[in-house]
């Protein structure tokens, strides 16, 4: 009875485990000479829970589940990776990371590793409207601990995140 109680704190630890690291984010607009350059935190969660939250926690993206949501500006942006197919892949590659998984290459991705980073490209295979083009993940080969995400949007603007 003493291990099972043991057994069951150990695995509720481990979903409760919450991981976090300083984050600057720089948005980008090609039609703006300035960037706009915020500092925050990202939290992780296992089993599926991520928040980059800057700003104040005025601007979010949170991935829990299958669901994801920006705030930016004011604006929520809402999405589901179940039904989009560019955010399905994007959040294979977040949980592949949060659980310590290898990261395989795809259809509409490209793992690449060098300099003990992977390097993973997220470009959708359809291109129909999408909030963001295309997705560049930078993630410590050794440790998972992610280094940078940069989203591109369209027209050159693009929102980039540098993790400490």
């Amino acid at each position: 009875m003493k291990k099972l109680i043991v057994t069951l704190a150990f695995i509720l630890c481990q979903f409760s485990l919450s991981m976090a690291q300083s984050v600057t984010r720089t948005q980008h607009k090609a039609a703006v000479t300035t960037d706009v350059v915020t500092t925050g935190d990202m939290t992780i969660r296992k089993p599926d829970y991520i928040c980059i939250a800057t700003d104040g926690g005025k601007d979010k993206l949170i991935m829990d589940g299958t669901k994801f949501t920006l705030t930016m500006g004011g604006k929520q942006h809402t999405t589901d990776s179940r039904k989009n197919p560019q955010f399905a892949t994007f959040h294979e590659v977040l949980l592949c990371i949060i659980n310590g998984q290898p990261i395989t290459a795809g259809e509409d991705m490209t793992v690449t590793t060098k300099d003990g980073k992977s390097i993973v490209n997220i470009m959708p295979a359809k291109k129909k409207r999408q909030l963001f083009t295309s997705f560049e993940l930078v993630v410590d080969a050794k440790t998972s601990a992610f280094r940078t995400l940069r989203m591109n949007g369209r027209n050159g603007d693009y929102t980039y995140y540098e993790f400490k």
